[in-house]
């Protein structure tokens, strides 16, 4: 694995396969997701299923989000190929706590801030609303995203229409086309830097999917536990799949492993195809990004 590090970013992992080919860029999707404090890109062979490239970057002294946008724009900008607009289609995924889920047979696209606005802040002088309709289940995710690097995503690919999602949906599109399901209701968690996602599903049905910021492994325990309880799941029998940017034994696992019997990290999606090159990835880490080029 190389590395790079500037003033304001660093990489810290970077997979590139052997079949990338720079000729057939119109043939691949190009996937970034922006965080706080982290972006990742990922490149799909649409025609094959296959990922070729991940690139995960930590953004450092990040206080605004100018100082943010800068880096994304350093990284793009000094990039080999992610600058390209000859990709089939380019999907830009935001981390953030801003959304909220609703029915699609309720939803109103108009009313979209106004579903927004009963459990978040909109600050419209840097946020705009966007929403999701989910491909495999009814529900319709709506958000906040950054104004500014979405204006600097559509300049930097004029020729392109750039979907905006959120990483829920990305997490939800992808345990729920998850191979290992079983007909029993199970919890699937991804666990991110500061932030625990928490899905149930039941016969490849979303039942449940929330967030929530934690400090210390107690806090892993604690949110996990109240919702096991919320919508009935047994600590003693029910499944827990963890995936997420953690080593193999944290110390949020191990917690876990003393009040939850049934539970595992999970597997690299089979939804996607990986060269050798991605064996020395942890098969439970980017489970989110591996996902975003199933919303459509």
């Amino acid at each position: 694995m190389s590395s790079t590090a500037t003033s304001n970013y660093k990489l810290v992992k970077n997979i590139k396969t052997g079949s990338f080919d720079l000729k057939k860029l119109p043939s691949y999707s190009l996937c970034l997701q922006v965080g706080i404090r982290d972006f990742q890109l990922c490149v799909v062979n649409k025609q094959t299923n296959t990922c070729l490239v991940l690139e995960d970057y930590k953004l450092e002294n990040i206080k605004t989000i100018n100082t943010r946008l800068e880096a994304i724009q350093g990284i793009i900008a000094n990039h080999s190929f992610a600058s390209s607009d000859l990709w089939d289609n380019i999907k830009l995924t935001f981390k953030t706590h801003k959304f909220t889920l609703v029915p699609n047979s309720h939803f109103i696209p108009e009313a979209s801030s106004d579903y927004l606005a009963l459990n978040s802040e909109i600050k419209t002088k840097i946020e705009e609303v966007y929403y999701y309709k989910h491909i495999s289940s009814d529900a319709v995710n709506i958000f906040a995203a950054d104004k500014k690097v979405i204006a600097w995503a559509k300049g930097q690919y004029p020729n392109k229409s750039i979907q905006v999602i959120h990483q829920g949906s990305t997490l939800i599109e992808g345990i729920l086309a998850y191979d290992d399901h079983s007909h029993e209701k199970a919890m699937y968690a991804y666990f991110d830097r500061g932030i625990l996602h928490l899905t149930v599903c039941q016969q490849q049905k979303l039942l449940y999917y929330n967030q929530f910021a934690v400090r210390k492994s107690e806090d892993y325990l604690k949110y996990i536990l109240l919702v096991f309880k919320e919508v009935g799941l047994s600590a003693k029998t029910s499944k827990l799949i963890v995936w997420g940017l953690i080593k193999t034994n944290a110390p949020q696992v191990e917690l876990l492993k003393k009040y939850i019997r049934n539970i595992s990290l999970g597997t690299k999606p089979n939804f996607l195809k990986f060269s050798e090159a991605f064996e020395d990835v942890a098969d439970h880490r980017y489970f989110d990004l591996y996902s975003i080029f199933l919303c459509e």
